[in-house]
């Protein structure tokens, strides 16, 4: 008996450490759902796609302006230092591309898009959903 509740106790003790060491390193990825911090009138899901991250609209507050569910708004986002992707930013509003970064502190995500050599920048804060 003493045994076995001693082997459960380092069963437990281990899965508790393994999710710990876990954490750290999935707390600055991309991958997942966002939704604009400000206005929560949007949701994005970053997922892979081929050796990059792409994240497309999952969800709208209103469906009435230029953008669309399903339509791909971030993409060729590949990782460049620690919580930190370098890419391309589609703006639905404008109907361009631009130069995008983002920047992921645990659920917290700032994405930048920027034009005319990233003297005209535009940053959005997100929270992460899951």
């Amino acid at each position: 008996m003493v045994r076995k509740l001693h082997a459960a106790l380092v069963a437990a003790t281990l899965a508790s450490g393994i999710g710990l060491i876990a954490t750290p390193a999935q707390a600055n990825e991309i991958q997942g759902t966002w939704q604009r911090a400000d206005t929560g009138a949007s949701r994005v899901r970053f997922s892979k796609c081929g050796d990059a991250s792409c994240g497309s609209i999952i969800w709208l507050k209103d469906t009435a302006g230029a953008a669309k569910i399903g339509q791909r708004v971030f993409f060729d986002m590949k990782p460049n230092g620690e919580g930190r992707w370098v890419g391309k930013a589609f703006n639905p509003e404008d109907g361009k591309t631009y130069s995008g970064k983002v920047m992921i502190n645990g659920k917290q995500m700032i994405t930048e898009g920027c034009a005319l050599a990233g003297m005209v920048c535009r940053t959005v804060n997100w929270v992460r959903l899951d």
